[in-house]
């Protein structure tokens, strides 16, 4: 033991400096403690340089069954080995990165129970299945008019042309054409009186005017006060004879306008209707005689089956309209013999009483029609209405 120990001693090394003095044993601790430290550094850039690149490196760690490991880059134990050699401080327990994120998304994920999640999943196939039902409707709906466009476009165009034939009901027909002329007249009628109504009315007003400025002169002219005194009270006379006249004539006139305006147009109407109906009746009924000239293969029956109850279904509109058709025609016939006898009989006692000056005859004739005069100046607005 005591050769072997001498031995060790004969191969120590003395340490000296760099001016080739002897250290002490502690300084010659401190100093081999930076060299080795140095030559640890030096081996480690060495390892870096040429090694792969160990900040792209990274050690998995967690164990079968513990909680979620993670990823740690080296550089992190890097760092860690250089403080615990430079500082002597012991290494710190790193959290791995996918636990972080998994920690995070927990964090971040809002809580939304299950029963709420289902209950909006329900809404949403709800509102999705009906908006689907709305649109597929619609789709039909678009689909059935094209259809019915085409059918009656092309049946148009066939009896303009020549080619098609039509349904035609003679007698329903010839009263359809005389009550269309019998409107135009009566629209004639109409605007004429409306223009003796204007005219009439403005004439009344003028002699109003002339018997007024008259009654003026009278006064102010006392040589000549009885002939203004006659010609204001002629004038005035006339004023008051031509105002009932006009409320006879203004009576006619809206009896006029209903029977044209609203009678007579709610029956063609119905015509429009009507002939309509007809149109797409005949468009059906030519749809079916195709079909029926084809081929009677399997797909064509089924064809022909379904263009048979359309063209019934036409038929029954049809026939229904020609019907409405022709009980309105009887009964606008009825009601404008009535109200055109009441209305010309009116009329002609009227303009004969005023043309003959007869006061009397004029009033019993507004009193038997039931003509109830506006009293004068019910047109002209009130003061709190002009204010």
């Amino acid at each position: 033991m005591a050769d072997s120990f001498m031995g060790k001693a004969a191969t120590m090394e003395i340490p000296i400096n760099s001016n080739g003095e002897t250290l002490d044993e502690d300084d010659s601790l401190e100093q081999a403690g930076k060299i080795q430290w140095t030559l640890d550094e030096k081996d480690l850039q060495q390892v870096m340089v040429s090694g792969p690149n160990l900040n792209e490196t990274s050690i998995v760690s967690g164990g079968y069954g513990g909680p979620a490991g993670g990823i740690i880059p080296t550089s992190s134990i890097k760092d860690l080995r250089m403080k615990s050699r430079g500082q002597g401080v012991g290494l710190v327990p790193v959290q791995s990165a996918a636990s972080r994120i998994a920690n995070q998304n927990q964090t971040d994920q809002p809580f939304t129970g299950s029963g709420m999640c289902h209950s909006n999943s329900n809404q949403n196939m709800s509102a999705e299945e009906a908006n689907r039902g709305v649109a597929v409707e619609k789709l039909d709906s678009v689909k059935k008019w094209g259809i019915n466009t085409y059918k009656c476009t092309k049946q148009m165009f066939s009896e303009r042309f020549g080619r098609g034939s039509r349904t035609v009901d003679l007698e329903l027909e010839a009263q359809i054409d005389v009550l269309r002329d019998t409107k135009r007249k009566y629209e004639s009628v109409l605007r004429l009186t409306s223009a003796l109504t204007s005219h009439f009315y403005n004439m009344v007003q003028t002699q109003q005017a002339l018997g007024d400025t008259f009654a003026d002169l009278s006064q102010k002219s006392p040589e000549l006060r009885d002939e203004f005194g006659y010609n204001a009270e002629t004038q005035k006379l006339l004023c008051r004879n031509g105002e009932a006249l006009l409320g006879a004539i203004n009576f006619f006139v809206s009896s006029i306008n209903t029977l044209v305006n609203k009678t007579m147009e709610d029956t063609l109407m119905t015509i429009k209707l009507y002939e309509a109906a007809r149109l797409e009746f005949d468009a059906y009924r030519a749809d079916l005689e195709e079909l029926s000239l084809g081929p009677r293969d399997a797909a064509t029956m089924v064809r022909i089956e379904l263009s048979q109850q359309q063209y019934q279904v036409q038929r029954d509109k049809y026939e229904r309209l020609r019907s409405d058709v022709t009980i309105k025609l009887k009964f606008l016939e009825e009601n404008k013999v009535k109200v055109m006898h009441k209305q010309l009989l009116l009329f002609h006692n009227a303009i004969s009483a005023y043309f003959a000056g007869n006061q009397q005859q004029l009033e019993q004739t507004l009193r038997q029609f039931n003509v109830k005069l506006k009293p004068p100046g019910s047109d002209k607005p009130s003061w709190l209405e002009e204010s």
